[in-house]
């Protein structure tokens, strides 16, 4: 994985924060990146603020595996070769979990949980091919309980212990498998809108730094596990 220039990655949940953080940076190191989600207008609008030669936007929906393995198929047609994959998509309901609706709850368990299985489903042909990096994006919430956060922490816990698992059944393919847990990051997330009062957050470009260092790093060494937090959370 030490020379990434014109690699493939797959990103889902890529049209707007983390995800799209992420397509930027491997974008300007060189890399051909696929972005996934469920809006086209906002994918194509996506792919053409990066670069329309080296993105290509893919309409999937997470929670069906049908619909991953098309996104693959898609990416393989175009590009021959996959190499890395970011399970990103992901939604948050809070609320007590005396209040916490039945449709929240799936609405979570099957885009959150299912989701990251799905597109590493999909995806595992190709990256035991390409000896690849399979990396999903949970949260500090998946080692953090909160009130109101059961759904949601239900569903990060998942990811971080489904990640770990699925990395120690990997391994002797030559797959790497890392789980990234970010803290509060600048994102639309719970119908927050980025603005000036986000400075002090986790940018989603710095999500994608860190995973360009984890595909830069030698290939003998794994950080299977990474937590990163906002470096001053006073300043909010």
């Amino acid at each position: 994985m030490e020379n990434m220039k014109d690699k493939v990655a797959y990103i889902t949940g890529g049209s707007k924060g983390i995800g799209l953080g992420i397509a930027q940076v491997l974008v300007r190191q060189g890399m051909r990146v696929a972005i996934s989600g469920r809006d086209e207008k906002a994918l194509k609008a996506a792919a053409s603020s990066l670069d329309a030669e080296r993105v290509m936007p893919l309409v999937s929906n997470v929670t069906s595996l049908a619909d991953e393995e098309e996104a693959v198929k898609a990416i393989l047609y175009r590009w021959g070769q996959l190499d890395v994959v970011v399970a990103n998509a992901g939604v948050g309901h809070f609320s007590p979990v005396d209040s916490l609706s039945v449709d929240h709850w799936n609405q979570m368990i099957n885009t959150n949980l299912t989701g990251v299985f799905n597109t590493l489903k999909a995806a595992l042909p190709a990256l035991k091919e390409s000896q690849g990096y399979y990396i999903t994006v949970a949260s500090l919430a998946g080692t953090n309980f909160f009130a109101s956060g059961a759904g949601y922490n239900a569903t990060k816990f998942g990811v971080v212990g489904f990640t770990q698992a699925a990395m120690l059944d990997l391994r002797p393919f030559g797959i790497k498998v890392s789980t990234i847990m970010p803290g509060s990051v600048a994102t639309h997330f719970n119908q927050n809108e980025p603005g000036d009062k986000d400075a002090w957050k986790i940018q989603p470009e710095d999500i994608g730094e860190l995973v360009w260092d984890l595909l830069k790093m030698h290939p003998r060494t794994l950080p299977s596990k990474i937590e990163v937090r906002p470096t001053r959370p006073d300043l909010k």
